[in-house]
């Protein structure tokens, strides 16, 4: 890790399954749990709900990551209970509320992926906006196998990186992709070598960080929501949102630094 980073203080360092530091603008929380593959347990994701409705007011970004050889292997098994109906549906609710907090939280968050990203260790992942995977990340739906169904937000939000037609195949045939594989499908946007996941991930986070902040919430909030309406109200939506981003006092100032050639250049990746 960049020695820019500073372990977090206050409640974030109470997470004692998340490994939470920052740099600036860039938050960066690593699961911690090495010993279990980064296992979700109910503390682990009660605890990531928690550090993403808390981030700190001058975070921008947030990068996730994994302790250990793997992201996450999903759902700790050890901890499966026999649930009736009603306790099985707040169970998975309980990962939604957590995950939507990623997916729509107040920053954008950039996962990196390496080892096992397994069952629930994907559907957290596909909550992330951007994925850069390692050479050793795998991708694997094992649900179907073990006689369960996904419960996290994986029904909803894999589809959508990959199409149907693939996630079922995982499902039902138990097919694992690896990183390449997974880059070609969309369920990640970076490949790297072995050991450089973080490094590119904190590149990107930095590129991101320099947006004007509701910029990048209108790509978070706006941009998923508006690729799930029609093309008529999609097009409402969207003139609204640019609307608004347009109308903000740092927009003005930075179409003026455009204009007046004070500008950055635009950075290839």
């Amino acid at each position: 890790m960049s020695t820019d980073f500073r372990p977090a203080t206050g409640l974030l360092a109470s997470l004692d399954l998340l490994q939470v530091s920052q740099a600036g603008p860039v938050l960066h929380l690593r699961l911690n749990r090495p010993a279990k593959r980064n296992a979700i347990s109910d503390t682990l994701i009660q605890q990531l709900h928690t550090a993403f409705v808390n981030l700190p007011d001058d975070v921008r970004v947030a990068i996730v990551s994994g302790e250990g050889d793997h992201f996450c292997a999903g759902l700790d098994l050890s901890e499966l209970v026999e649930r009736d109906v009603g306790e099985g549906v707040l169970h998975s609710r309980m990962w939604h509320a957590a995950f939507d907090q990623v997916q729509f939280g107040r920053v954008p968050v950039v996962a990196v992926l390496h080892g096992a990203v397994v069952g629930g260790g994907l559907e957290l992942a596909s909550s992330t906006h951007i994925r850069v995977a390692e050479a050793s990340a795998y991708f694997g739906l094992p649900e179907g196998q073990r006689g369960l169904f996904v419960g996290g937000g994986g029904s909803a939000r894999i589809p959508r990186l990959m199409g149907v037609a693939r996630m079922a195949d995982m499902m039902l045939t138990g097919r694992v992709y690896d990183a390449q594989e997974g880059l070609a499908a969309g369920l990640v946007q970076y490949v790297v070598p072995q050991g450089a996941g973080f490094a590119k991930a904190y590149e990107l986070a930095q590129r991101i960080a320099q947006n004007a902040p509701l910029s990048n919430y209108a790509v978070t909030h706006a941009l998923p929501r508006i690729a799930d309406q029609s093309q008529s109200e999609g097009l409402f939506t969207e003139s609204l949102m640019a609307a608004v981003a347009e109308s903000t006092p740092e927009a003005k100032d930075r179409l003026r630094a455009f204009l007046e050639k004070r500008a950055g250049k635009v950075v290839k990746s």
